[in-house]
């Protein structure tokens, strides 16, 4: 702008100059012709005046041109605070969502309540949203870590596309509600132009999903880490089902919903389509995968979930901790794809068979005893009947004595 402006500056100079040069009548600018004696002498006093005049025009014009530059800046600023505004104003427009169920933190005493972020701020901790910051990536958008400063890390997840608004605001809804240990925490939001972000805290293992199905296939995950997992789960699940009033239905559990911390305490995210039973969504609304695996068999022909769903889903996350597989296998060479529970449930409920299931890490490497009670949990709880299936209440009393107590096998649950 300021070389846009640098032409129109040395014109104005010049023509300032030329007006102050045609001012002087010409009978002025030779003041004093005096003959001496064998010379005529000149006087230019009137040329002095003239520069004078020209550094006082050149002066004027520098001015004029601060303090245009000065207006542009001004506005400038101005346009990027009254952004900021707004984005701050549909922040603050979510808030009332907050209160919409209940103004209370369910379970807790804390009023629910989310920080509204400065979009610079997650730009400056992302490095611009740099590709090597970011961690994962999903159907909804990217996730990437922020360096927030003071030791302090995080994840920030980009929503993408025009789709995900309901998501969005299911997400914060929630998740300034719930108040658990095995429940992902929610730092804060950000709305910038047509942008929303989300600030969890940082999982520093990423999902149960890349652990189990990634480069590392598991190798990280021994027997003992599986099975809290799995109660992790189970507790953050209870804690849905049994100490929301209403419950909470989270109605899309799977390994890449579970992140796990850096010493692998699993926490249960993801509550873009999670409700109650009076709230319960069409299936229309609800755009949640029927291929993925983790859908209950009820949710075909009605299109509902229920609790019982959710316990459906974390028997299928239990048969990926015991098999190490995906809940969908592509059967080569023919690639028809067989779910997990399909493939499975014969060799579960046959004890000599049980082992050839396992995942090679962990095989031969746990009490045989808890082996079998674990894989009685995942088949009661994949039971194509819901009314079979039983409370998360139940699955979790039952893993709570296969836990070592400095990994959490106590009857204390987290807060």
């Amino acid at each position: 702008m300021i070389l846009a402006l640098l032409p129109i500056w040395v014109l104005c100079s010049l023509f300032s100059v030329v007006i102050a040069e045609e001012a002087v009548p010409i009978s002025q600018v030779y003041a004093r012709i005096h003959p001496p004696k064998g010379m005529a002498e000149v006087s230019v006093e009137q040329h002095r005046d003239s520069k004078k005049i020209m550094m006082i025009s050149l002066v004027v014009s520098g001015v004029l041109l601060f303090l245009c530059c000065f207006w542009i800046f001004r506005l400038k600023n101005s346009t990027e605070k009254s952004q900021q505004l707004l984005d701050i104003a549909k922040g603050r427009a979510l808030l009332p969502i907050l209160g919409k169920l209940n103004s209370l933190r369910m379970g807790g005493g804390k009023r629910g309540n989310v920080a509204v972020l400065d979009y610079h701020l997650l730009e400056a901790a992302t490095n611009n949203f740099e590709s090597s910051c970011k961690i994962a990536e999903g159907d909804l958008g990217c996730v990437y870590k922020a360096f927030l400063g003071d030791n302090l890390n995080a994840a920030v997840k980009k929503f993408d596309g025009q789709g995900t608004d309901v998501r969005f605001q299911n997400e914060v809804e929630w998740l300034s509600k719930l108040q658990h240990g095995n429940i992902i925490t929610l730092l804060g939001i950000c709305i910038h132009e047509n942008a929303k972000f989300l600030v969890y805290e940082m999982m520093e293992n990423g999902s149960l999903e890349t652990q189990l199905h990634g480069p590392s296939r598991g190798s990280a995950l021994d027997w003992s880490l599986r099975v809290k997992i799995a109660l992790d789960v189970a507790r953050g699940v209870e804690y849905l089902h049994e100490r929301c009033d209403p419950a909470v239905i989270h109605r899309n559990l799977r390994s890449s919903n579970i992140l796990l911390d850096s010493n692998f305490n699993a926490k249960v995210s993801a509550f873009g389509v999670a409700g109650t039973h009076v709230g319960l969504q069409s299936k229309n609304n609800l755009k949640i995968s029927e291929t993925s695996g983790y859908l209950a068999p009820e949710y075909s022909p009605v299109g509902k979930l229920t609790d019982k769903s959710d316990v459906y889903a974390f028997g299928i996350i239990l048969l990926e901790l015991l098999t190490g597989m995906k809940p969908v296998q592509n059967m080569s060479p023919t690639h028809h794809h067989q779910s997990l529970v399909t493939w499975a449930m014969p060799q579960l409920t046959d004890r000599s068979k049980l082992r050839n299931i396992l995942d090679v890490v962990i095989r031969d490497k746990m009490d045989l005893n808890h082996l079998y009670q674990v894989a009685a949990v995942a088949v009661l709880c994949v039971q194509p009947e819901p009314s079979y299936r039983p409370l998360i209440t139940d699955v979790l009393h039952s893993l709570i004595p296969l836990v070592p107590v400095e990994l959490g096998g106590s009857l204390l649950r987290p807060t």
